[in-house]
């Protein structure tokens, strides 16, 4: 190769790297911006999730407490309108964080929350019969308080699963 060559070749690679730098410049920050974005992304959702999940784990948490409340005071005879009113203020609360789970959480949290849903959901209607003077046979606040234990695993368990998908661990 000679001198002249080497001079061309020099002058080639100067001038593609002079021209080129900017758009390999402009590339990398697309690039960088993108990834952030894409980050920034996954902690909204993220951060989203997380709240989702613990507002629907204190509604579940706090209905199943004002159900159990309620239905000792219906067995002790001293169940009031301010206790009913309490009931379905929970109810309402719970409801509703459960309908705004259902559209951010994944499948494993959706069976959980159901399964839950259905004890918290029974022994709601269990005790507004009861309240209401129109139980079922066998249907009592006493009964009633055995069957609301079975809500108890369902909300460890569903806790338990937001945490697993949220990263936590023990």
């Amino acid at each position: 190769m000679g001198a002249t060559t080497a001079a061309m070749v020099t002058a080639v690679v100067g001038v593609l790297g002079t021209l080129l730098a900017p758009v390999i410049t402009t590339w990398t920050t697309k690039r960088q911006r993108a990834e952030e974005r894409q980050a920034e992304e996954g902690r909204r959702v993220f951060e989203e999730r997380r709240a989702g999940y613990s507002a629907m784990n204190r509604a579940s948490r706090h209905f199943h407490t004002v159900l159990k409340d309620a239905l000792h005071r219906m067995r002790d005879g001293v169940y009031t309108d301010d206790d009913r009113a309490q009931v379905e203020e929970a109810r309402r609360d719970y409801r509703d964080r459960y309908a705004e789970a259902q559209m951010i959480v994944p499948e494993a949290v959706l069976r959980a929350s159901r399964e839950l849903n259905v004890v918290l959901a029974a022994i709601d209607a269990t005790a507004k019969r009861i309240d209401r003077g129109l139980a079922r046979e066998g249907e009592s606040a006493d009964q009633a308080l055995i069957d609301l234990k079975a809500a108890e695993p369902a909300l460890t368990a569903m806790r338990r699963i937001m945490r697993e998908d949220l990263g936590v661990s023990d």
